[in-house]
């Protein structure tokens, strides 16, 4: 018998490398995995209807990207569009909400798209959201709707509100921001422009009636009054010729006769109202100077009719008389 001899056959290991990059390779595939299966976990159920998690967080995108472009977009539109047409100021901010409001709506509606959620889905959310702002965000509500109406009313009107004087500079869908004379903004919620009395003292024109009171002396000229109080209404250069200025013969006051003198005046501001005014003054006051007419001022005159002396009597400091000092 020959004895076979056999010789042994290497087996080839892996290299390091080789062997590593199996392990990363391995680990990747399965995080990839494990990242795959989390993105198709149901997040939540609406109707029975299951949303999972990549398709939420897809809408969520969409929603952020999709309102920054919108804005972007009503921000060129308003910069570079509107400047070109020939609406009017409060015509150009409602058809910019408008647009706004719709391009949400959109949005919206696409994300709900993107989850694959029909409207009915929110039948019963919208049932609880509309009890829910009957009971706690009907005022939201409101000022929301009477913001819409409002916006007939034009963009920087000097209105008048509660006192103050303001110019109004937008219209919001909770609130419309005024600024007052002294650069003051005051925040005013939509609904009290229809709740509450608003004097809006340029919603037709910008032409106001002013007025200015004087009393004179008893005993004046009241026709050379009348006169001059016209003069310095028609030499000032901001009062307007037409209508013409006039004067009234309010009263006899019981320390003056009384003139009223009414003008008309184009007002951009209060403020402008009320120097044409002081102007004014300064001019009757030089002009009643140069005629010698008296501007009164409140008096009284005391007449004492006795059928004897008066008695005097001097009184200490404490209320009581002094008496007579004795050398």
């Amino acid at each position: 018998m020959h004895a076979e001899s056999f010789s042994p056959v290497p087996i080839s290991s892996p290299s390091a490398p080789e062997s590593a990059a199996d392990r990363s390779l391995a680990a990747s595939i399965a995080g990839k995995s494990r990242i795959s299966e989390i993105l198709d976990t149901t997040f939540f159920t609406i109707d029975e209807h299951g949303v999972k998690v990549r398709q939420f967080l897809t809408a969520l995108v969409v929603l952020f990207v999709g309102l920054v472009l919108l804005k972007q977009g009503i921000r060129l539109f308003r910069k570079r569009v509107l400047p070109k047409t020939t609406l009017k100021p409060n015509e150009a901010v409602a058809l910019t909400k408008i647009i706004y409001y719709s391009g949400v709506l959109i949005i919206l509606l696409f994300c709900m798209r993107l989850v694959h959620l029909p409207v009915t889905a929110f039948a019963f959310l919208g049932g609880a959201l509309a009890i829910g702002v009957g009971f706690g965000a009907q005022n939201l509500l409101n000022n929301f709707i009477s913001g819409f109406i409002i916006m007939a009313e034009r963009l920087g009107d000097l209105i008048e509100l509660e006192g103050s004087f303001a110019r109004v500079e937008d219209i919001g869908p909770r609130c419309t921001r005024i600024r007052t004379a002294d650069n003051i903004h005051i925040l005013v919620p939509n609904s009290s422009f229809l709740e509450k009395n608003i004097v809006n003292w340029t919603l037709s024109d910008q032409k106001v009636r002013a007025h200015v009171d004087v009393g004179v002396l008893y005993g004046s000229p009241v026709r050379d009054v009348e006169r001059l109080l016209v003069k310095a209404a028609v030499e000032n250069g901001k009062v307007l010729r037409e209508p013409e200025p006039f004067v009234l013969f309010r009263d006899f006051g019981d320390n003056a006769l009384v003139f009223s003198l009414y003008f008309w005046v184009s007002m951009e501001t209060m403020a402008e109202k009320l120097f044409v005014e002081s102007n004014i003054r300064f001019r009757i006051d030089d002009l009643f100077r140069e005629a010698g007419i008296v501007i009164a001022f409140p008096q009284r005159d005391v007449h004492l009719d006795t059928t004897r002396p008066l008695e005097l009597k001097v009184v200490g400091p404490g209320g009581l008389p002094e008496k007579d000092e004795k050398d």
